[in-house]
């Protein structure tokens, strides 16, 4: 196996030709990219490079659009031993200001005239800066276009034709590949050193025990400067799999119809999305429509969960689950496509009823759990071992433990080198050899991990009691009235709530109650709207402990937001800013 990703490279262009590697949409089609000329096109961008004055080991920042221009400018700069610092489109000038000066980045590649203004906003304080690539359009003077690069490549090619394959094949395992900086949910985002080495142990891990092949295609649109959505790009055309970019979130369900793809790599808002709409079109539905489906749900369950168990359904069962199949759940599942073989999930926890909901309509969910530090990946589900509820036994080759505390301790290959620059928080990280995840959970009776929350977002009552907030913020959010819910109350008797409505619904509510509104505010300032709420919130948490239990909410107007530093670039909620920001309505719950 090839333990660095420039070798990896190699071996895809030897291993796996085909005519459609890479694909991306242009003027309403998809336009297929071969091996062949992928090579070619990594080739000669990595070799334009490296004659504008790219050297090995120097940091190259990638803030583009998600598309194949974007995977191949990082492949291009990994074989020439570049260090790949990717950056969220999603970022405001400040941000990149910050992420290109700590990584003392000598070239930026922008993906558009859109991302370069954010940088030539700051590009007088970037001071370690020595070139600029515009992959889109032509730039002012002095910033190298993308033909330019690849003339010089090509040119380049010719004279020293055996230039790239010297370069990619010096690159060593122990060779920093990527700094990615964390998404800073509660602080200045910090950068992950990973070696090729960290992610090509789990490229190899990931190959072995999940199960991708050249026949398969991965419809990609996930950003690429996430490490997941990278790694999977990595490990999928490790194995000859196509990856097939969709033009952006909005478009994932037409862009599913056009590609049909085996695979698909997805975060749980987007499977929760999908869920809520599946439900509001059978409630909208007859009587009878709605009886047929949930009779199909039930079959599909009952054989489901047989199946979990590795016991026989019977004739009977099996029967019932084809007539399901063909009456309710193949319509659904014409929806992706009708070829998902199945969907990964990470970057934040499932509901268990949502992944057993998709696994009886006949889409898999293989849930999974990583860090940026951990390349990412440290457990997951796979067809061999999958418990929902769970995200999967630790992947071969990775440790996990327990601290008393209920802290997520690992240890493995693909544990990263360090923060950059950063040593007091590496130290304080690293531990006694053992990565201190942040994360609490347990290990079950049979070695599956399950996550229970954040240990910084724990939140402690006045009264002394631990109150986790993310699992009491997925059960509101099953809940098709709620869009958005964070739960607040450290150092207070009681836990409260503020939660953003799904507004559609609610109006729809609110009219067949009768309620007058003339717009948001006058909403969620309703006393029938807050109570009603409340008692859906009631009837959420029955199960739920006393201390556990919301016993005041603020409604919010609008949705949490990136661009207002609410949410992380990965759709993680920055709490801390949150509870700034809402401190005067927070006070008063507690007046």
């Amino acid at each position: 196996m090839a333990e660095t990703l420039s070798r990896q490279l190699l071996n895809i262009l030897r291993s796996h030709a085909k005519d459609s590697l890479l694909s991306y949409k242009k003027n309403g089609a998809y336009v297929p990219i071969s091996t062949a000329e992928f090579g070619t096109l990594v080739e000669r961008l990595c070799l334009g490079l490296n004659d504008a004055g790219v050297k090995p080991k120097e940091k190259l920042v990638l803030l583009a659009e998600n598309g194949p221009w974007w995977v191949m400018t990082d492949y291009a700069n990994l074989c020439l031993g570049g260090v790949t610092v990717p950056v969220y489109t999603s970022l405001v000038p400040e941000q990149i200001r910050y992420i290109i000066n700590d990584s003392k980045a000598a070239t930026v590649v922008c993906g558009s005239s859109e991302l370069w203004a954010k940088v030539s906003a700051v590009k007088k304080s970037l001071k370690s800066v020595r070139r600029w690539v515009l992959l889109e359009g032509r730039g002012p003077r002095g910033v190298l276009t993308l033909s330019e690069l690849l003339e010089r490549g090509a040119e380049k090619a010719l004279r020293q034709p055996k230039t790239f394959e010297r370069l990619a094949s010096a690159v060593r395992p122990s060779d920093l590949a990527s700094i990615v900086y964390t998404s800073g949910t509660t602080g200045v985002p910090k950068g992950v050193m990973l070696s090729h080495s960290n992610f090509a142990s789990n490229i190899n891990t990931l190959a072995s025990i999940v199960g991708f092949s050249i026949r398969d295609t991965n419809l990609s649109f996930l950003p690429l400067s996430h490490v997941l959505a990278r790694m999977v790009a990595f490990a999928f055309l490790s194995r000859g799999t196509s990856l097939a970019f969709a033009e952006s979130i909005e478009t994932v369900g037409e862009n599913l119809l056009e590609v049909r793809p085996t695979i698909l790599v997805t975060v749980p808002r987007l499977l929760e999305k999908i869920y809520g709409r599946i439900l509001d079109t059978v409630l909208a539905g007859s009587g009878l429509k709605k009886k047929i489906f949930f009779w199909a749900l039930r079959i599909g369950r009952e054989h489901g969960a047989l199946k979990l168990k590795g016991r026989d359904p019977g004739a009977w069962l099996r029967f019932r689950r084809r007539l399901a199949h063909r009456m309710v759940f193949a319509k659904v599942v014409a929806k992706t496509g009708g070829a998902i073989r199945f969907m990964v999930s990470g970057g934040a926890p499932l509901s268990k009823d949502i992944a057993e909901f998709f696994y009886a309509l006949g889409l898999v969910v293989l849930e999974g759990y990583g860090l940026t530090e951990t390349s990412p990946v440290i457990s997951v589900n796979t067809f061999d071992h999958l418990r929902f509820g769970t995200v999967g036994r630790p992947i071969p080759g990775v440790e996990v433990r327990i601290a008393r505390d209920g802290e997520i301790l690992v240890r493995g290959p693909n544990v990263m080198r360090g923060y950059h620059q950063k040593p007091k928080e590496t130290r304080e990280v690293l531990k006694g050899g053992w990565l201190h995840t942040g994360d609490i959970g347990h290990l079950d009776e049979d070695g599956y991990l399950v996550i229970t929350d954040r240990k910084k977002d724990l939140i402690i009552t006045s009264g002394g009691k631990n109150v986790a907030p993310q699992p009491i913020e997925n059960l509101f959010l099953k809940n098709p009235y709620f869009a958005q819910a964070v739960i607040v109350g450290g150092n207070r008797k009681f836990i409260s709530a503020l939660i953003v409505p799904e507004f559609e619904k609610l109006e729809a509510y609110a009219r067949r109650k009768g309620l007058p509104f003339s717009n948001r505010s006058e909403m969620t300032a309703s006393p029938a709207i807050r109570e009603f709420f409340m008692s859906e919130i009631e009837k959420m948490t029955r199960h739920l402990a006393p201390y556990e239990k919301v016993k005041k909410i603020v409604l919010l107007e609008r949705e949490f937001d990136i661009g207002r530093q609410e949410l992380t670039p990965t759709l993680k909620v920055r709490r801390q800013i949150i509870e700034l920001k809402y401190k005067k309505e927070i006070n008063a719950l507690y007046k």
